[in-house]
């Protein structure tokens, strides 16, 4: 026996004897004493024990041919074993592709206060009303701080458990007693494992968590939706590995300066990737907002400067109105202020609107703005930034039933956007009977174009462009 094939067991006792005792949780650097910060990818806190249990590797014992589940071919598995359950937000189901898939991992993550318990606690009282028993386990408020929530928010129901505890062992007891059909957690930096080392929201510590969560998951078919943190600069606070465990992957952002929220999914193993889910937070709580258009419109009778083009976030369309004010300056470097679209793009859509339309604006102060707070960001603002500030120039207002979309490029040519018929299709609903699109090869084609359908401001004519 001693001859023959190495075991398993003395396999991985050979190797662990040979590791160095020290080991980066993010990148795999050894070496052979603690330190706080890792040599290769400058992480801190990320250098632990090798031999530290992490929920991630087991022991691997083979598995007698017949004794576990047999591989099946691919087309003969069903797919009605997993179906799709509506979690009660339908702006929710729409980022998760259509539903919440039984089994499935989700990682909500979002900036401190965006309102990620709200969200959830709102899905959780939607599931329960359906039907549906849910265990909110909160490890950052109490159960009275939780329910006084969801009496402001509308949210309760008896079918809605709640569980404050920071222990994973007895999170799982929980789920054992009350048999959900949703877990929640909230949040996995603040849960604890006896079996790992450190204190909560060390990198091992979630690891473990996450891990253990995830297997439940799998092994019950129970949907488990984890609540993640964020760092300063906003990505995923905790170990990558965190966000390859998990099946889907949402952020939930918005700017306090406004109630609009948003919620993306930057990794969807059940759905796609580029649908957007919009939400109003309110006093009441979380509302859906299933159309937002009126949120990103001026009101009231067109003033010059003034332009809407349609965005598109994710599969959605909507229309976001662009603003442009421009004034006389003897400065030797005018201003140049944008809030909602890019710097760098309004710089180059004003220097191809002089060269290649003659609208000058070289002697002005330029201040280009999105109404609603918006970020609009794509090439497809170009064109309706171009007739706003060319507008703002000449003192004349584009009507509202007209929208411009397009690309500019420096040769002053109008170039086609992505899903140019849907923008269209989606104008023509909200009304805008006149779209400027490529259809306008150029841009003093287009300023042409638009040139026809304006009206005089308070002391002007129509303007030559």
């Amino acid at each position: 026996m001693s001859g023959g094939a190495p075991t398993l067991e003395r396999m991985a006792s050979k190797r662990a004897s040979t590791t160095a005792p020290y080991r980066c949780t993010e990148c795999g650097w050894t070496t052979i004493k603690w330190v706080g910060r890792c040599g290769e990818c400058q992480q801190w806190g990320t250098v632990v024990e090798a031999a530290e249990p992490t929920g991630l590797l087991r022991a691997v014992t083979p598995v007698a041919p017949g004794a576990g589940r047999a591989a099946r071919p691919i087309t003969s598995i069903d797919t009605a074993d997993a179906p799709r359950r509506t979690s009660g937000v339908g702006e929710f189901d729409r980022v998760l592709g259509g539903g919440v898939v039984p089994g499935a991992a989700i990682l909500l993550s979002g900036e401190p206060g965006v309102g990620k318990s709200t969200l959830l606690l709102e899905v959780a009282a939607q599931s329960a009303k359906a039907g549906r028993r849910v265990l909110y386990a909160s490890a950052e408020e109490s159960t009275a701080q939780v329910r006084l929530r969801a009496e402001r928010t509308g949210a309760l129901h008896d079918e809605l458990y709640l569980a404050s505890e920071t222990d994973l062992a007895t999170i799982l007891g929980h789920v054992d007693e009350v048999a959900p059909e949703l877990l929640i957690v909230d949040s996995v930096q603040t849960v604890a494992s006896s079996l790992s080392d450190g204190m909560a929201g060390h990198p091992s510590q979630v690891r473990e968590v996450a891990s253990t969560l995830i297997r439940v998951a799998k092994e019950r078919g129970l949907p488990v939706i984890i609540v993640g943190h964020v760092t300063k600069d906003g990505s995923i606070a905790g170990p990558r590995i965190l966000e390859h465990l998990v099946d889907v992957v949402c952020h939930f952002e918005g700017d306090r300066q406004t109630s609009l929220r948003f919620v993306r999914a930057l990794k969807n193993r059940f759905g796609p990737t580029d649908e957007v889910g919009c939400f109003d937070m309110t006093g009441a709580g979380i509302a859906e907002v299933p159309d937002p258009s009126a949120l990103f419109l001026g009101h009231g009778v067109a003033e010059p400067g003034t332009c809407v083009a349609i965005a598109l976030e994710g599969r959605r369309a909507m229309p976001v109105e662009v603003q442009a004010l421009t004034i006389k300056t003897t400065a030797p470097n005018p201003r140049r202020i944008v809030n909602g679209v890019d710097s760098a793009r309004v710089a180059m859509v004003l220097a191809v609107l002089e060269k290649k339309a003659g609208v000058v604006t070289s002697d002005q102060d330029v201040y280009v703005s999105t109404v609603g707070g918006v970020r609009f960001t794509e090439p497809a603002a170009d064109l309706a930034i171009a007739v706003a500030v060319a507008g703002a120039v000449r003192n004349s207002a584009t009507p509202r039933t007209l929208a411009a979309v397009g690309e500019l490029s420096l040769a002053g040519e109008v170039r086609p956007v992505t899903q140019a018929a849907q923008r269209r299709t989606e104008a023509a609903r909200l009304g805008y009977t006149d779209v400027i699109d490529n259809r306008s090869s150029t841009l003093r084609g287009a300023l042409e174009d638009v040139r026809t359908r304006l009206r005089p401001g308070r002391d002007e004519h129509i303007p030559d462009f």
